[in-house]
């Protein structure tokens, strides 16, 4: 659909920007589908195949968090201005809203010390003590904390697990049968980085705290393949319709995720999504992205959509390098979708 596209991402893979990817452009009904690269250097080489699961890293926190919080806030379990100390037993800072967590302008100082060295349970007491500081409201600082709070209050509300929450709200209505939060056959995964500690990590999720805190994680953790993300992005394309035709979220509430809800208006910052304005359309588009190498851009008045999933961590994480590369790769996609 977009051969600029393409070969951008071929240089890149060629250059060891990531060792492969997978990667969809849709417009309309059109689905573009492409898998290039390696799926691993080490411990052998492995090519590429549709099947791979990716760690979505924080996609988890868009695809999962916020969609299990839109559904709540549809059946008016939640109030996004209630402060959170209503809903979340152990926390005590009443300034903190749910609106202050989704658009990440609590400004909880996320720093917890010896992190490295809590287990489950002593992470967890760690992140309810966090305090919100003086720029409540006024500014977007982008920390995980927020999610990993949601996650909390969301298996105080349904008393399960997190990501059982994840499964049994998002995964199984999407008929998303290849995500899930532990692989039984791990080789199926795209392997992220090779660390001192875990060794090489593959089929268990990248993100240290996430890692720690197991199934009880809002922030990260979702494996998943390029066809079950394309399943989720049409969903939020088709206004929360599902193909029988069955309604998953109402379509004013997709419609109004290209809002800023942060408090002052001003933040770019959608509930959980960022706001990408479009230049060349002059309207916002849905933004989010993964720490492992994964984004999704869903431009819900144009119809179209640019899912690319990778392990760019794989086998050593060299970010900077990552991240210039990938504006550049947003920067062409953007403008190629006026021609």
């Amino acid at each position: 659909m977009y051969p600029i596209i393409q070969q951008k991402i071929k240089e890149l893979c060629h250059d060891g920007v990531f060792p492969g990817a997978s990667y969809a452009v849709i417009k309309g009904a059109t689905i573009d589908c492409h898998y290039e690269g390696l799926k691993q250097i080490l411990p052998v080489p492995k090519p590429i195949a549709p099947n791979i699961r990716y760690d979505m890293a924080s996609l988890t926190k868009v695809v999962c968090t916020t969609t299990v919080l839109l559904k709540l806030l549809e059946s008016e379990q939640i109030d996004l201005n209630r402060p959170l100390t209503n809903y979340l037993a152990g926390w005590t800072d009443s300034a903190v809203t749910l609106r202050h967590l989704l658009t990440h302008t609590s400004d909880i100082n996320p720093y917890i010390k010896n992190r490295a060295q809590l287990d489950k349970q002593e992470l967890r007491q760690a992140l309810l003590q966090l305090k919100s500081g003086d720029s409540i409201g006024q500014k977007v600082v982008y920390t995980d904390t927020g999610t990993l709070l949601i996650g909390f209050l969301l298996e105080q509300l349904y008393q399960k697990p997190v990501q059982q929450i994840f499964i049994d709200e998002v995964l199984r209505p999407l008929n998303m049968t290849q995500s899930g939060f532990k692989l039984v056959d791990k080789t199926l995964a795209a392997p992220t980085e090779l660390t001192a500690n875990r060794g090489l990590i593959q089929g268990d999720v990248h993100d240290p705290k996430a890692f720690v805190l197991e199934d009880s994680c809002g922030s990260a953790g979702l494996f998943s393949t390029l066809e079950d993300s394309i399943k989720f992005v049409d969903m939020l394309l088709k206004r929360g319709q599902l193909p029988d035709g069955a309604v998953f979220l109402q379509a004013k509430t997709i419609e109004g995720l290209y809002q800023d809800w942060t408090p002052t208006r001003q933040g770019h910052r959608s509930l959980g999504w960022d706001l990408l304005f479009d230049d060349h359309k002059g309207h916002n588009v849905l933004y989010h992205t993964g720490y492992t190498g994964t984004f999704m851009i869903v431009d819900l008045a144009c119809q179209e959509a640019f899912i690319f999933l990778s392990n760019r961590v794989h086998p050593v994480d060299k970010r900077l390098d990552y991240l210039a590369k990938r504006d550049e790769l947003i920067g062409l996609y953007k403008k190629r979708k006026t021609d």
